[in-house]
């Protein structure tokens, strides 16, 4: 194939990995309604997935950048903390009813409790994990002793619950909380431990009702396509759920996945590094062609006009300096002539500005044409007109007016005791009667 259209389509590896998952489906088949004799109708699981623990030693997207190779709609259901009778066994009742296999981490002290609660587990099918000893919530902050202690006392008693199967305990394990620490994690991943942490929860262990619970599950799920859902068998709040949590799965077309470990007899399912992450890139899906570079077999050059093919009637044009486009310059503004640059106007002659009779006669008369303009305008429709002798005669007496009220306010007062004023009010009041 020519290198220009290198990486079109999928590599060689890429199309065998498909072929053998392919081939997967085909040898661990989906539960039909057949195989789930009295519930023709079931959920069922669609497909088994074998993982190996060591090729990928942490899973869940809540924590890790990996997770589960699951297809769109395929679901991974897990249940932490029991086992619990009251509740685990109504949980696996649910289970059994849609022909759903699931994975359950057991904690070591509740199978130390109830050993035959981990056996039914096993019974039905169901793979078992575990989630430490005591469930202790500090297993971050814890040392890597005690941290060493809690992993390994969980193992031991699940094993010792199963008895002579202990062999079938899945090398997996969820921190409890979900509290990781570089320390536990690096212990785990020595003795060939999955850490499983989760794509979504359901928050079933909160103080929420069971329809909180459902709400959170499916929303969440939608929200992410696919995934890891993790629950609580021993929740009262769950076990009420779970039923409709399974049936909108499968009106929704969602499938059940169940997961086992890889062992000497059952090799791990073909995937690809991609398929490991829940959102992969699209250039981690399919590589597209790379643009082809071309390669022109000869550069031949346009042929150039010439010189005379631009020539007017045949007379010679002049060609422009190199630096001449670049180099143009404004046009010059004109000189102005000095006989233009001075131009004499007319003046007045003195005598337009004389006045008649002399400055003060031209004043008095302008005020005497504001004070009958002012006097016109404050009198009534239909009054007569002052003369100019009228007009006279009020300025005087206004003048006069004002000369007497400055010289009043310039007198000083004297004050008048209580007894004179109501003595001068009483002679007024006599006075008109």
């Amino acid at each position: 194939m020519d290198g220009a259209w290198r990486g079109v389509g999928l590599s060689r590896r890429t199309a065998v990995a498909t072929l053998a998952l392919l081939a997967g489906f085909a040898t661990h088949p989906a539960a039909a309604a057949e195989d789930c004799p009295g519930h023709p109708n079931a959920l069922g699981t669609s497909r088994t997935l074998v993982v190996d623990p060591r090729e990928h030693p942490r899973i869940g997207t809540m924590q890790y950048r990996e997770t589960l190779p699951l297809a769109d709609h395929e679901v991974v259901l897990t249940f932490d903390d029991g086992p619990l009778p009251r509740n685990s066994n109504k949980v696996l009742d649910i289970l059994a009813a849609e022909c759903v296999k699931a994975t359950f981490f057991a904690i070591g002290d509740m199978a130390r409790i109830y050993p035959e609660g981990v056996r039914r587990l096993l019974a039905e099918g169901h793979t078992i994990g575990t989630h430490s000893q005591d469930h202790p919530l500090t297993m971050n902050h814890m040392p890597i002793e005690r941290v060493k202690q809690e992993i390994d006392g969980g193992i031991a008693s699940a094993k010792a619950a199963l008895g002579e199967d202990a062999d079938k305990l899945a090398p997996f394990f969820r921190i409890p909380g979900l509290l990781r620490s570089d320390e536990l994690e690096q212990y785990a991943a020595e003795k060939g431990i999955q850490i499983w942490s989760a794509d979504f929860p359901a928050d079933d262990w909160r103080h929420i009702s069971s329809q909180r619970v459902y709400d959170l599950a499916i929303s969440r799920l939608e929200a992410k396509g696919k995934g890891i859902l993790l629950l609580h068998d021993i929740q009262a709040r769950t076990v009420a759920a779970l039923p409709r949590i399974l049936e909108t799965l499968k009106l929704r077309g969602y499938r059940i996945v169940h997961v086992v470990p890889a062992t000497a007899d059952r090799p791990a399912t073909p995937t690809e590094p991609q398929q490991w992450l829940l959102h992969p890139s699209p250039d981690a899906i399919a590589q597209w062609p790379q643009v082809p570079k071309f390669v022109y077999a000869k550069l031949g050059g346009l042929p150039v006009p010439a010189r005379s093919d631009f020539d007017a009637g045949g007379e010679e044009t002049p060609v422009p300096h190199a630096g001449s486009l670049f180099s143009a310059t404004w046009p010059e503004p004109p000189e102005l002539v000095a006989e233009n640059a001075a131009v004499s106007l007319a003046s007045p002659a003195p005598s337009v500005f004389e006045l008649e009779g002399g400055l003060d006669v031209a004043l008095r008369g302008a005020a005497l044409s504001h004070l009958a303009h002012r006097t016109a305008s404050a009198a009534p429709a239909g009054a007569k007109r002052l003369s100019r002798r009228e007009l006279r005669r009020l300025r005087v007496a206004r003048a006069g007016h004002r000369a007497r009220g400055t010289a009043n306010a310039s007198k000083p007062k004297t004050p008048t005791s209580r007894h004179a004023r109501v003595k001068r009010i009483v002679q007024v009041r006599k006075r008109s009667v």
